[in-house]
């Protein structure tokens, strides 16, 4: 198996059948792939929506794992050597999953490997940044940040236009292309949102890259 794509579901049917639907018109014809959507104790019942699909599996958690948790519950069933984590809130463009499989798979040193985003009218999504210090949320989220706007808005690696592509400490988890070789899921004790940090932090330790690929895009409906 080529690539398994794993789909956290919470409250969001619509939005993970309109990600599925952008999947299976992907370019996605020379390679073995499958797709896990995790229903993580929403409520939802996605039944209906595997339709026809074949590379389709739905997991019904029994109760609420978070994204971390979530995504490691699909990553025990999954059986690629690639593993894409997605987003429901995301559409990728026909190509995006494609050219992210081409450059892992040529590039050994790289561990992680994320597309551009989009917000839904089609302006830049910032989505990928240092490692933050421990006055970083002070700057981001208090008026303190006004006096420091450098080290504020340097954190969001705003200082390039996005267009070339280039090693980043760490990539927004919306839409994330990692090896499955030696990896063992999210560190759950962030049960939302950090975990991504921790995780491309431990692949840099390990002397592995992670790599913003401008040339994939993928729409994110960030809320």
């Amino acid at each position: 198996m080529d690539l398994s794509i794993i789909i956290v579901n919470y409250l969001s049917k619509v939005k993970t059948a309109r990600c599925l639907e952008a999947i299976f018109k992907s370019d996605l014809d020379s390679l073995k792939y499958e797709v896990i959507v995790v229903e993580n104790a929403s409520g939802d019942n996605l039944d209906d929506i595997i339709g026809a699909h074949n590379e389709l599996k739905v997991l019904y958690s029994s109760k609420n794992l978070g994204m971390g948790g979530g995504n490691n519950l699909g990553l025990k069933e999954a059986r690629g050597r690639f593993i894409l984590i997605l987003n429901p809130d995301t559409e990728v463009y026909p190509d995006a999953i494609k050219i992210l499989y081409d450059y892992l798979d040529s590039h050994p040193d790289v561990y992680i490997v994320g597309p551009k985003l989009l917000n839904p009218d089609k302006t830049l999504q910032h989505s990928c940044s240092l490692f933050p210090k421990i006055y970083t949320p002070i700057l981001r989220r208090t008026f303190l940040g006004n006096y420091f706007k450098s080290s504020r808005d340097g954190f969001m690696m705003t200082d390039f236009d996005h267009e070339e592509i280039r090693e980043v400490d760490w990539l927004m988890g919306s839409c994330l292309l990692i090896r499955s070789d030696g990896w063992e899921g999210f560190d759950e004790r962030f049960f939302m949102y950090f975990e991504e940090v921790s995780f491309c932090y431990d692949a840099r330790k390990y002397g592995f890259k992670t790599i913003f690929e401008p040339s994939a895009t993928a729409i994110h409906y960030e809320a």
